[in-house]
């Protein structure tokens, strides 16, 4: 298994694998596959546009040429807020979970961010995914707090966990805010969903 940034003509490929994330897992996404399925293959390719200068680059885990999972960073475009990312779309093929290719991807994004020169990131999990939680967590993210009914699933609706981490050489540990503690506390007995989010 190898990982690589994502290019324009990887999104077919791209585009296939995330549609099947979002029927696969409704609850792990703000987006729905009906409105992800609405747009053309050039706004996937939009997505994976090349250089440095775009606002979000996105990375394939690969087994020989199939594409096993993709995840992304973004930030915005203001200075005060230019130190900041968010991981986004996270998402692996049921045959490749366990086989390391969800670490590899985080680790990979955090990488490139780093040399980008952020100095944070942040994601949203899906309240009560476990598995989730805990491969973000072995990669340096704590739980800073949490939203309830943040994404409206059928009729019902479940909370998202948002956590954080810094990229530059401080532990995130000794590094995270005091709303690492209480967040965590605070939503040791919430309801919730299950699974990671991304949009």
């Amino acid at each position: 298994m190898h990982v690589r940034r994502l290019a324009p003509d990887d999104a077919p490929a791209y585009r296939a694998l995330m549609l099947d994330a979002y029927r696969d897992h409704p609850d792990a996404f703000t987006t729905s596959a009906e409105e992800r399925a609405a747009q053309p293959t050039d706004w996937w390719a939009w997505r994976l546009a090349p250089g440095d200068a775009v606002a979000q680059r996105v990375f394939g885990a690969f087994d020989g040429e199939a594409l096993l999972g993709a995840a992304g960073w973004s930030r915005g475009d203001r200075a005060k807020a230019a130190h900041r990312t968010e991981l986004f779309g996270m998402a692996v093929v049921a045959a490749a979970r366990g086989r390391g290719a969800g670490r590899a991807l985080v680790e990979a994004v955090l990488a490139d961010a780093r040399a980008a020169g952020a100095l944070t990131m942040t994601l949203t999990v899906t309240d009560g995914n476990g598995t989730a939680e805990r491969l973000y967590a072995r990669c340096g993210f704590v739980r800073i707090g949490l939203e309830p009914m943040a994404v409206r699933v059928g009729d019902g609706f479940v909370a998202k966990a948002t956590m954080w981490r810094r990229l530059d050489a401080a532990a995130p540990e000794a590094a995270a805010p005091e709303a690492a503690q209480t967040g965590a506390a605070g939503a040791a007995g919430a309801a919730g969903g299950s699974r990671t989010r991304q949009r």
